[in-house]
This record gives structure tokens, sequence and C-alpha cells, in this order.
């Protein structure tokens, strides 16, 4: 029987609170992101005592952010990295295949040409490297079209804007969802996981970290968690995190703000994703259901780490340059969503950095703490393998080699078949087969679990009114087993209706809120301030979108209340 913790509910939560207080940790991780859950689900695995606190939400930073892609990295190939090409190729293709096959899918990508003569045998160089080293194992390998033929799969595109084209794979991933698999399968595995928990302070005796001092963020009590080793795998928080140390860090992290908007998918007309090479980088256009994802932007970040604003020269820079290619130009009214997130790029590193992959960086500051940060959401796994194999050393007894790579993701095991029997999931539990399918694509196996919900309640299996890709059920599962607190934890990450409905969330807020009220125990009071807050934070975001900078959309973002009362922005490093 699979232990309850793998629910990550309220009875969990005060559960792991008292475990806190009263066990002896190997391994306390600070930061929820996918980073902070593989190093809990990689300890755990390997028969270690895990502890993970988080000070918000599980992916609530840069996790739920990103381009939505777990990709190879093919313009890593012109930077001859190949190392790291062919180590985020193998995580691709184990998650695909092994790892999260209901979470992770397979994309056919279109590289619209635009140079004759010295481009196509350049690119086709390039990909035939991607396949060779892992890029065609479970997806096909690359096609050569010609202008017609490219045309034929992206009709949306203008006829001018390249002379031939290149087809190839890559794969899609809803990110938020996959870190809260993630932590919900090292839950299983018997990690304590914890929300909404800060933490304040780094114990010491002598000159070693042997604990971390924290508070919840939605009550403001205090308590201690005692370990062999602290992980800090903060992000863009690192450099916070490591000042409670008052030691030097061994590397810093930076922030790069990149924002993503999200149009509807009847807007571009094309049945592959598109990537497109810019100035300095590269844009991908993205299929993501009903609409399309289009980013990515790369510019410093130096103002608020947890609420990072679009601004209108974000978008205005995004519309530009998709608009160049297409036969019909996208307008800022075409806009569902936009999101922003930031990378935690690596900056001045020492030459005692244990740089374990070009990509992040593994570090021991001080005895009994040991940090992570830097690399891409693809090689979450290595890089958790990487931290828990350095902190290995603070930990008394053997540790054994790290498995992950034999570990399917909850909701991994049975999802083959379960899409196989589609039609027959949808006479059992009474609902359309395109609904099955939205169901195996997000909770895999799990499904039954998710409908069990509805059991004596058969409303829950109908729409969230103003969000009807969604069923009720899934808010509710979202609260009871998925670790959410709050509308936004919901409307944002188990969800994404916060940028799929033009509304941002707005119009379903009461009615979540009102669903998930009995198992959160919110009272009518509660319930209210739930939706302001909410609704609030949707009306900040959309009014710092039309700011022409950083510095005044930041002044409009951060003005909205936070629904965790109680954090501490930013945690004073002397206490």
């Amino acid at each position: 029987m699979k232990p309850s913790s793998q629910f990550l509910g309220p009875q969990q939560r005060r559960t792991a609170w008292e475990r806190f207080g009263t066990e002896h940790f190997d391994i306390v991780v600070v930061g929820g992101g996918v980073v902070g859950a593989g190093i809990a689900l990689d300890a755990a695995t390997r028969g270690l005592q895990v502890a993970l606190v988080e000070a918000r939400d599980l992916a609530s930073g840069t996790s739920s952010r990103s381009s939505k892609m777990f990709h190879g990295g093919l313009r890593y190939l012109e930077q001859l990295e190949f190392g790291l090409v062919r180590e985020a190729l193998r995580e691709r293709e184990l998650s695909l295949s092994t790892l999260a096959p209901h979470l992770v899918k397979p994309l056919r990508f279109l590289y619209p040409l635009t140079h004759r003569a010295w481009e196509r045998p350049y690119v086709a160089a390039g990909l035939v490297l991607y396949d060779s080293m892992g890029g065609a194992k479970s997806v096909p390998g690359q096609r050569h079209l010609t202008r017609a033929g490219a045309l034929r799969l992206a009709p949306g595109l203008r006829r001018d804007a390249l002379i031939g084209g290149v087809s190839y794979f890559d794969t899609v991933v809803d990110d938020a969802r996959h870190t809260m698999t993630v932590a919900r399968t090292a839950a299983h595995y018997g990690a304590t996981i914890r929300v909404s928990t800060q933490v304040i302070g780094l114990l010491r005796e002598a000159d070693r970290v042997v604990g971390v001092t924290v508070r919840d963020t939605e009550d403001g009590r205090t308590g201690e968690i005692r370990g062999h080793v602290v992980v800090n795998a903060t992000g863009v928080w690192t450099d916070e995190v490591q000042a409670l140390s008052h030691q030097r860090g061994r590397f810093h992290v930076r922030a790069s703000k990149g924002v993503h908007i999200v149009v509807p998918r009847d807007r571009i007309v094309s049945d592959a994703a598109i990537i497109l090479r810019t100035a300095t980088s590269v844009l991908f256009v993205i299929p993501w259901g009903t609409h399309w994802i289009i980013g990515t932007t790369d510019t410093d970040w130096n103002l608020d780490l947890a609420h990072p604003a679009a601004t209108k020269a974000d978008i205005d820079y995004l519309l530009e340059r998709v608009n160049q290619v297409l036969v019909t130009p996208l307008t800022p009214a075409d806009i569902d969503g936009v999101y922003a997130g930031l990378r935690p790029l690596l900056a001045g590193e020492i030459d005692e950095t244990s740089k374990l992959s070009r990509e992040h960086a593994v570090a021991r500051p001080a005895p009994g703490l040991v940090g992570i940060a830097g690399g891409k959401y693809t090689t979450y796994r290595v890089m958790a393998c990487d931290a828990v194999d350095e902190a290995a050393q603070d930990i008394p007894a053997r540790v054994s080699p790290s498995i992950t790579e034999k570990v399917p993701l909850l909701g991994a095991d049975g999802y083959f078949a379960l899409v196989n029997q589609t039609v027959q999931l949808a006479q059992a539990y009474g609902v359309h087969p395109y609904r099955i399918k939205h169901l195996l694509d997000r909770y895999g196996s799990l499904i039954d679990e998710v409908v069990a919900f509805a059991d004596g309640m058969p409303e829950l299996l109908q729409p969230i009114t103003d969000a009807p890709s969604y069923l009720q059920v899934e808010a509710v599962y979202a609260v009871a087993a998925e670790g959410a607190l709050h509308l936004d934890d919901i409307l944002a990450r188990r969800t994404r209706i916060s940028i799929e409905y033009s509304h941002r969330g707005v119009n379903c807020a009461e009615q979540v809120a009102q669903l998930v009220a009995p198992i959160v125990g919110w009272n009518d009071e509660e319930i209210d301030w739930e939706v302001e807050t909410y609704r609030a934070r949707v009306e900040a975001e959309i009014c710092s979108q039309t700011q022409p900078d950083d510095v005044s959309a930041d002044a409009l973002r951060i003005a909205a209340p936070e629904p965790r009362p109680q954090i501490l922005e930013p945690v004073p490093s002397e206490r």
C-alpha cells in the first residue's frame, strides 16, 4: 500500500511540522523548485531521512515559468557544449520513456531556413550531431523541407520569411505539474515535505551548520529542523540563504528575466512548434493545449525576486519578433496570458567551486552546508544527484549511489496501458474520452485517485464554469493531495488557468474557493480574502504589463497583497 505521505494535504502538513521538531534528518533541503524536489527524491530513494521546506509553493519561482520544454539545448551545440547537450538529451529520453511519460510529450518543431547555400548544411550538421547524441531515440530524426513543404506544415508563416525548413523533435512539459509530481514522489518514498515554511536562520555548532530555523509563512510560528547537512537549492534566492551562514559563498547567482506571452491556438496556423533565431538567442512558438506560448526575452533583473514583472517593452519585443514571420500579425488584444520568470545564472565562481557541469555548480561553503545553483530544468535529476553526492561527506552513514534513473514519477507506471483504455475509462467514469485524455496527461495512473474525490459528488466531474478545460475535481484534488494552500497555487500552478484564459482566473476564483473551502477549512471571511487577494494580484500584473520599464512595472506588481501573510522579504541575515 502506498504511504499516505504521498498526499500533500492538510493532515500531512500538520504532521510534517511535528516531525520537524522531533526528528533528526540526514538532509534538510531548502527550496521547492525542481532542483530541490529532485534532491529530496534522490536522497529519499538512497534511503536517507529527508526534510524539504519551501517558503511559498512548490515551483512558485523559476520552475513554473520556463519555456515548458524538456529539451537537449540545440543552441548549445553552437557553443560546442557537447557534454551538456548529450547529458540533456539523455535526461529528455529518460523522462519521455520511463520517468514521466504522462507529463513529458514529444513535440515536432519547424526550423525555418532564411539563408541560401550555407544555412541548410550548417543546421543539418548540428541536427545530425543532436540525433546521434540521443536526440532521435524515442522521437523521429530530422527531416528536410522545401519552402512549400515548410509552408504546408506551418501555413501561418509568411512565404518571404523562409526559403525552406528542417523539422525535428523535442519535448514539451507542464513544468509546475512536473515539479510538484517530483516532490510528491519524494514524499511517497518517505521525504517530509512542507510548503509555506521559510528558512530564516541556520543552526550552528562551532563552525558546522547543523540545521535551520523555520517560520510558518501562514501563521508566523517558528521552529527548528536539525540535520547532518543543509542543501541550499533556492535558485535566484541562493545568495540570500547563503548570507545566513555569514560565510563567503563559492559562487553568486544573478537573475535574468524571461517573459512569455500566451495567445489562442487559432491565431497562428501551424502543425508544429516553431523555433526562430534572434540576434542574440532563439524565440520559441510552442503549442500549449488550445494556445501558443511565445518566448522568451533575456534581460537582467535586480528587483523583486518573487514576482518578476513583464513590461510593455517585453511584450512589444515578442510581438515584433514573431510578427516578422507571420502572415497575420498578432496584436496585444490577442494575448490571453503573460508570465515572467527568472533564470538563476552563475556569476563570479572562484577556483574551489566544484563545477560538475558547464551549466551548474555545487559547492560546500561550510561544513554541513551545500549549495547548488545554475543548470537547466531538463538536467534537474543530474543536478540533484551531484548535490546529494556532495552532501554525503557530511552524513556519518554510508550513502548509497543515486538510483533515480530507475524511479518513475507518480502516475508514470501503467500510463501507456491506460491510454489504450481511454474509451473504457470514459464509460466507467461517465465523462467524455477527451476528458480522460486530459486527466491522463496530467495525473497518469493516479487518475483513479483523482476521480475518487467525486464519489457521491458527481457534480465535481463537471467543468469549472469559467475555465471549462478543467474539471471541478481537479481543484479539490489540488488542495487534498498536491500541497496547494491558496487560490494562487491552484489557478497559477496546479492548473494553468491564470495564463490560459483572458480573465486570468478572476472569473472562476469564487467558484474554486467555494469548492476547496471544506478541505482547507476556510470560512466565508477567508474565502472572500482569498478571492480578493487573487484579484488584486491579477490586476497588479495586468497594470504592470502596461509600464515601459522594469522599475515602474515592479512597483505596481509588488503593491499587490501577498497570499502568505507572514513571509519575510528579504530574510534578515542578522538575527
